[in-house]
């Protein structure tokens, strides 16, 4: 008897169960007690605070075609959303949507993401922990410097300002 049959059989099983997982998502990270960390709850703001409000800055990156417009809304609560969007001529819009809490300390405001186009994050992964130096806060300006050293100028929005896709 042929062992060719059998191992053609086992390869195909193989082959199947790689199909099958790269077709899988990965779930939330868990933690030891198998439950997803839980993320913070977010520290409201001093009353009067700035800070608090939609900051809209757009700028151009070199060597990327169109226009960066970037969304920070930052809540009394202690709460944010993080709305950054390529906006190219005759193509539609990209975009990343976080959200999760910010705080204002010294001259530092911290973004810290706690989920990403609506998907939880790894709240100990430091990418998801953006740190801004904050130059000057005017009733309708904003400028910081941000984690590369890169100047933002961002205007002050109306309550409930959303970018247009």
């Amino acid at each position: 008897m042929s062992t060719a049959l059998p191992r053609a059989r086992h390869l195909a099983g193989l082959a199947g169960l790689l199909v099958l997982s790269a077709c899988s998502t990965l779930g939330p990270q868990v933690s030891g007690n198998g439950h997803p960390p839980a993320a913070a709850a977010c520290v409201p703001v001093a009353d009067g605070d700035p800070l608090v409000g939609n900051w809209l800055s757009v700028s151009a990156q070199a060597g990327v075609a169109g226009a960066l417009r970037t969304l920070y809304t930052l809540n009394a609560d202690g709460s944010m959303a993080y709305v950054e969007q390529i906006k190219r001529p005759r193509q539609p819009s990209q975009g990343l949507y976080e959200t999760g809490c910010w705080t204002y300390q010294g001259q530092t405001l911290t973004l810290r993401t706690q989920e990403s186009n609506g998907l939880p994050v790894n709240l100990d992964d430091p990418i998801y922990i953006n740190r801004f130096r904050v130059l000057r806060v005017q009733p309708d300006a904003l400028r910081l410097q941000g984690p590369q050293g890169q100047a933002i100028q961002a205007k002050r929005m109306s309550p409930g300002y959303r970018l247009p896709f």
